[in-house]
């Protein structure tokens, strides 16, 4: 019997590359929003390509091999299911992984790259985030939700806020997010202070920005905005020395991986009005879970990982993670991670 179509392998020479997109099948993982199939040309596959994608989401390993355990290629939406190397050993016909970003902490790209898997990422715009770390600021200076919630069962100015104009914005990590925050802080007349483990004082003067120690960043922020790509060195660099620094009338915006910040410290801090509020919109574990004490702490703001969530973005990255399944199977790999 011959063996089965499949993608090229990544591990093999450029020149022995070819392949054929008939009866391959390409699985899309964790599409919460049903807005995969209707956010890129899908129909740009030859007929003979499956392309079946899944709203739910899995956090058993064996449940997860069992539903990739035909995929040729598995395309994910950011760090929404882990791709570890116990998980691509058991899927032998997988060849290709796209996901959106070009870094994604949740796929093994060495166990990957072992396996023969490539893993292409795509190039995306970073705006989206940013412009809802900038929501949650307004939202915790303000307390927009507590008014909300205030209106609606009869209360009326229950609370005060605070202004953003002579406020100083801590930024944790000044990249291409964080510098997108210095800018939107500067419209909104605040001073703005930045940290990270490598930042140096040429590149925060480029932004307009003072660079000081990371205690100093607590002390002097009215607000932090956190925006450190996750590595071990930097995993739970937020913690009750930091919440306590930033004080009873300091708040919290994390937009950018939840193991950031110690979640522990962080439900104390509030429940004991350390500090005055704080806004997530990531977590440890994704999705929540139900049992998770964030959801009861007060003072704090939850959105559920929307910051690349946009109608926009979905359509750039489901449609460049398209571009790279066609371009793999021409032997022409683009934004490949390994």
């Amino acid at each position: 019997m011959p063996d089965p179509p499949s993608l090229i392998c990544a591990a093999a020479p450029r020149g022995e590359l070819s392949a054929t997109l008939g009866s391959v099948k390409i699985v899309i993982l964790d599409d919460y929003q049903d807005v995969a199939l209707a956010s890129a040309p899908w129909e740009q596959l030859p007929p003979e390509a499956s392309v079946e994608r899944f709203t739910d989401h899995l956090d058993n390993q064996d449940a997860l091999a069992e539903r990739l355990g035909d995929a040729d290629v598995v395309v994910v939406m950011r760090e929404r299911t882990p791709l570890t190397a116990e998980l691509l050993e058991r899927l032998p016909r997988l060849r290709l992984i796209t996901t959106t970003g070009m870094a994604n902490a949740s796929i093994d790209l060495e166990a990957a790259k072992r396996l023969g898997i490539a893993v292409c990422g795509t190039r995306r715009s970073t705006n989206a985030t940013a412009e809802l770390a900038w929501a949650l600021i307004m939202a915790v200076a303000r307390d927009i939700p507590q008014n909300d919630r205030d209106i609606r069962s009869g209360k009326w100015q229950a609370g005060l806020g605070i202004d953003l104009a002579g406020a100083t914005l801590g930024v944790l990590g000044l990249g291409k997010l964080g510098s997108l925050m210095a800018r939107y802080a500067e419209v909104f007349g605040m001073k703005v202070i930045a940290w990270s483990p490598h930042l140096t004082e040429e590149r925060a003067a480029e932004h307009g920005v003072e660079l000081v120690t990371k205690s100093e960043l607590f002390r002097r922020g009215d607000i932090v905005s956190i925006h450190l790509r996750l590595s071990d060195a930097v995993r739970g660099i937020v913690g009750a020395a930091e919440l306590e620094l930033l004080g009873p009338e300091g708040r919290l915006v994390n937009t950018s991986r939840g193991p950031l910040v110690d979640e522990a410290a962080l439900v104390r801090a509030l429940t004991e009005g350390r500090i005055a509020a704080a806004a997530l919109d990531v977590f440890d574990v994704e999705p929540l879970p139900a049992d998770s004490p964030l959801r009861s702490a007060p003072n704090l703001i939850l959105s559920p990982h929307i910051g690349f969530v946009t109608q926009r973005a979905h359509r750039l990255g489901y449609t460049q993670m398209l571009e790279d399944i066609l371009a793999f199977t021409k032997g022409e790999p683009i934004n490949q991670l390994n």
